[in-house]
């Protein structure tokens, strides 16, 4: 009995140690690769990223204000945050507005991003998974909820073309069929701003 209340004890500690890590902010993790990410997590994403700079490079390129667009956006109140509530405020702000245009809101699974740094890491991702060359600029994959971007070619738009996959795909009991989401992902990669 003695065992088993040592292993109750190392458990809760275990448990502890992650609610207090996930809620710092940047929150270092291994993947299944050999290769080492960094982990930020918001409230529905779980974005991972190899350096900071290219956390701060996915920051400049993710420009969105709940409500704010364009030139009002430019002229609006800028707070001093650091860069992991940022981050967490913009991506979140996205995901639901991809919500609330598709009108799908419910508790889901939070949706994995990988930011790599160039075409070239992008690319040698896809080949690792599909074992093909890549000929694309970002995607997500159903089967482990994530997204695949490069941070140096990146736009609000095409985060949320790839977050409305993952909503679509998650929201139904029966996937939708994949021209279906297509057509619903960049409805709403058009209309994030309106």
């Amino acid at each position: 009995m003695p065992i088993a209340n040592t292993t109750k004890i190392l458990l809760f500690h275990l448990l502890l140690g992650c609610f207090f890590l996930g809620t710092a902010g940047i929150v270092h993790a291994d993947t299944e690769t050999d290769d080492k990410w960094h982990v930020l997590e918001t409230t529905y994403t779980k974005i991972r990223y190899h350096s900071l700079e290219d956390l701060k490079d996915f920051n400049k390129k993710i420009d969105y204000t709940p409500g704010l667009s364009g030139v009002r956006a430019f002229f609006s109140k800028k707070t001093s945050d650091d860069l992991a509530n940022k981050i967490h405020r913009k991506i979140d702000a996205v995901y639901e507005r991809v919500q609330e245009i598709l009108d799908m809101r419910k508790i889901m699974k939070k949706v994995v991003i990988n930011i790599y740094h160039n075409k070239k890491e992008l690319h040698a991702a896809y080949y690792e998974i599909f074992k093909k060359p890549c000929r694309l600029r970002g995607w997500y994959i159903f089967e482990w909820n994530t997204i695949y971007l490069r941070v140096d070619d990146i736009h609000e738009g095409m985060l949320a073309h790839e977050m409305a996959h993952s909503i679509i795909d998650h929201y139904f009991s029966v996937r939708p069929p994949s021209a279906t989401a297509e057509i619903l992902a960049r409805y709403v990669d058009g209309h994030l701003f309106d």
